[in-house]
């Protein structure tokens, strides 16, 4: 597995798996754990695996957990979607910054959000499955929302038309009035 740190916040990578493919179709090795901590630099223990399907146009985030922050290893097994990581560590000298990548069946790339992140994504095909891991629990007295289309953090969604958000979503706090981590 490769892994290739983001330029704009070192601490999320981006990986891609060595696919080994043929007539018949295809084989890669979806995670390794040696090679995972390796590529994060320290023993990442995950408790929880999630499998999200959405359709076209559907936004959902930006999603995190204060009192129980949850690091997300993030892949796409169906369609595409437009990815984002949202650093809210207080202190961090990338505090406020997002990075994105396009993740999809296709390309097979992951995504590693730390602990500390924000996560959401939009929804590029007719319709995408998402698998992805988690360090904690979900423990919803725990989550948080921060709008999506926060005028501070400007996050160039790749839209064609106004997005499909849950209630919850619809409701996103300001970046700058949002909880973050200490």
């Amino acid at each position: 597995m490769h892994a290739v740190r983001s330029p704009a916040i070192p601490d999320v990578l981006l990986l891609t798996p060595r696919v080994h493919g043929d007539d018949r179709g295809f084989l890669f090795e979806s995670f390794h754990q040696r090679r995972f901590d390796e590529a994060a630099g320290r023993s990442v223990n995950f408790v929880q695996e999630n499998h999200s399907k959405s359709g076209a146009g559907v936004l959902r985030g930006l999603h995190y957990q204060l009192g129980r922050p949850q690091g997300k290893l993030v892949r796409v097994v169906a369609g595409s979607v437009f990815d984002v990581a949202v650093d809210l560590r207080r202190g961090s000298p990338t505090c406020g910054r997002w990075v994105a990548e396009v993740l999809s069946a296709e390309n097979a790339r992951q995504m590693w959000i730390p602990e500390g992140f924000a996560h959401g994504f939009l929804v590029l095909s007719g319709s995408a499955e998402l698998l992805y891991k988690a360090t904690d629990y979900w423990s919803p007295q725990d989550e948080r929302c921060i709008a999506w289309d926060d005028p501070q953090l400007a996050i160039p969604w790749p839209l064609a038309a106004p997005p499909v958000l849950s209630s919850k979503d619809t409701r996103g706090t300001p970046f700058a009035a949002a909880e973050i981590y200490p």
